[in-house]
């Protein structure tokens, strides 16, 4: 069904060719298609039909790539791997690739194994990827109660004098207790005026009483994430701390209200903006959220500038925030499935404003 969803939308190709390098730059679609969990295949290609898929894999992941069922071809050095490559390609006139993970070097390598024409179906893999099976939703469920059973410890992790570096290791630690594979992100841990930094990195700043505590995690389970943000105060709140988490978590809600198949997100998006710039003018300074899968940024967004209709089956993030820098900021984030009526709530973790 995945294959039959991507050749639907994409230009007339003999097969579609992903191609991994070194890692990180290792192409998500790969295990989209094949469906395999376990194994990193720097190096190795998917041969993509219609109707079935033929493997180019290295010795290190040949066990892996078995698990599949595919048509497996095994490479013990660089020059039997493109041996293999230019086998499997031959006699196709037109190969299609995917531009937007594919490296200059992978696809060097490609051009010298094959006189064929490639053509860019990164559009059409993107697609079938916003819409996620039966499947990508249930591994995407799991992820997401086990970050939200994660965040509902956080309260008991807190103590004075912590520093971000050390709450995060202890999100993590306990996240993989739960059944994670491993933290879907670094675990972005924000401690008083840091967290106006929407991407702040974690570090040895200390906690103190009134801070904010801004904590943006996730969970990878099965190779799928979840992605999850909540805002606590510290020892004592003052009145505009309260404020600003009043009206992020109200700007959410509404955004969560409106949100249904059919819907633009860039309407969405404009209508949250336009209601926290009636209090905080400028301060919210990014997209209204992001779809997730394979990837926390998995290629759709909610943004002014975005031109995506919601549709049944996509899951996004939705997290509104306001930042001021030098004093802290607010951010609260869940993720959803679109449904035809309005959003699966799939973060459960709750939200009222706690002072720790």
């Amino acid at each position: 069904m995945r294959l039959k969803k991507i050749f639907e939308n994409a230009p007339e190709v003999d097969a579609i060719v992903l191609t991994n390098a070194a890692s990180p730059h290792v192409d998500m679609s790969f295990f989209y298609v094949t469906g395999l969990i376990s194994g990193i295949f720097e190096g190795c290609s998917a041969i993509v039909y219609p109707d079935h898929i033929e493997l180019l894999t290295s010795a290190l992941e040949e066990e892996s790539a078995r698990k599949g069922g595919f048509d497996v071809s095994v490479f013990r050095t660089k020059e039997e791997g493109e041996t293999h490559l230019r086998s499997k390609l031959k006699g196709l006139k037109k190969i299609g690739i995917n531009a937007d993970e594919l490296t200059y070097g992978s696809l060097l390598k490609l051009k010298k194994n094959s006189e064929a024409e490639f053509v860019d179906v990164s559009a059409a893999i993107n697609k079938a990827r916003l819409t996620k099976d039966k499947e990508e939703v249930s591994r995407i469920r799991t992820a997401c109660d086990i970050i939200s059973r994660v965040t509902e410890e956080i309260p008991q992790m807190v103590h004075a004098g912590m520093t971000e570096q050390e709450l995060a290791a202890e999100i993590n630690y306990s996240m993989q207790k739960k059944g994670a594979s491993q933290p879907a992100f670094p675990s972005l841990i924000c401690f008083g005026k840091n967290a106006s930094e929407p991407h702040h990195s974690s570090d040895e700043t200390s906690l103190k009483k009134g801070d904010f505590i801004l904590c943006d995690i996730g969970a990878q389970y099965k190779r799928y994430v979840s992605d999850i943000t909540r805002t606590f105060i510290f020892g004592t709140a003052e009145e505009n701390q309260k404020a600003m988490y009043a009206a992020v978590l109200r700007s959410q809600a509404l955004a969560l209200e409106h949100m249904k198949e059919g819907v633009e997100g860039c309407d969405v998006h404009t209508m949250v903006k336009e209601f926290l710039d009636e209090s905080y003018p400028g301060r919210f300074i990014h997209g209204l959220g992001h779809s997730i899968g394979l990837s926390v940024h998995d290629g759709g967004r909610m943004g002014a500038d975005s031109d995506l209709m919601l549709e049944q089956g996509m899951v996004f993030t939705v997290e509104p925030g306001v930042y001021i820098p030098g004093y802290g900021g607010v951010r609260i984030e869940d993720d959803v499935l679109i449904t035809e009526k309005g959003v699966d709530i799939l973060t459960t973790a709750g939200k009222e404003l706690q002072v720790l």
